[in-house]
């Protein structure tokens, strides 16, 4: 069966790579771009929902399973287009939904939207995988495909690795998909419920005339049980180090 790449001509090729690659990028810039240009940025933020969270809540009450959708639907869009006000949006969820629902709508929403970003930079990123040219990304590439899983837990748990690059370090890495999205969902659970909980009580806090703390997670009571975490999720891959050294240990010389 004739390979349809080399028998269809160039036109068929190009127009085949503008929508699997360059369309999905450009899609992705255009919101980002769109975002700002319609300063819809002021809409993500603590002063708004300390405007409208009346109306919010009102709202969610009256129409809790549209609400709950289009929450998780806007939370995936700002982090595949990798926008600002994650963790206000995380708050936000917590305000309208509670602690434990806020918290369920943001991991899904936040894994949908992680997910789609990380399939269209693999799919752009196709040619550069490939590529001969990037030894060191070969080096890296088996070592980590081994622990993928237990990796993405601790860069996802430890909130210091921006999503974008986590999404670009997984595709360039070729993670798989189904590793990616339980790595991500697993990883995100943590933070989020710890964002989470803060929103559920952000209406007390505000009548007070308080402001959330936004850094919350580096406090070292949550911070250093994250770490510990992490490190759990590490001892897979510490295990495997160490048997692999005694074999090598133990598998006589030549």
């Amino acid at each position: 069966m004739n390979d349809p790449k080399t028998t269809a001509p160039g036109k068929p090729l190009f127009q085949a790579v503008l929508i699997h690659r360059i369309v999905p990028i450009a899609v992705l810039l255009a919101g980002s771009v769109a975002f700002f240009a319609l300063e819809l940025d002021v809409y993500v933020s603590l002063e708004a929902l300390k405007e409208n969270r009346d109306t919010l809540r009102t709202f969610v009450s009256d129409n809790r399973l549209v609400a709950v959708l289009a929450f998780a639907a806007i939370y995936a869009i700002i982090i595949a287009c990798s926008l600002p006000g994650g963790a206000i949006m995380t708050i936000t969820g917590g305000f309208l939904f509670g602690a434990v629902g806020g918290g369920l709508v943001v991991v899904v929403g936040a894994t949908v939207g992680a997910t789609a970003l990380f399939l269209i930079t693999r799919a752009a990123l196709d040619d550069v995988l490939q590529a001969k040219a990037w030894p060191f990304v070969s080096k890296l590439e088996d070592g980590f495909r081994k622990n993928a899983l237990s990796y993405l837990i601790v860069l996802r748990l430890i909130p210091l690795f921006p999503f974008w690059l986590v999404n670009l370090v997984s595709a360039l890495l070729g993670v798989s998909t189904a590793t990616y999205v339980i790595g991500t969902f697993i990883g995100i659970i943590p933070g989020t419920f710890v964002y989470a909980s803060v929103g559920n009580g952000l209406g007390a806090l505000i009548d007070t005339g308080h402001d959330p703390d936004l850094g919350i997670i580096f406090r070292p009571e949550i911070f250093g049980p994250l770490v510990g975490l992490a490190v759990l999720a590490m001892l897979p891959v510490i295990y495997k180090k160490i048997q692999e050294k005694k074999k090598r240990s133990l598998s006589p010389t030549s």
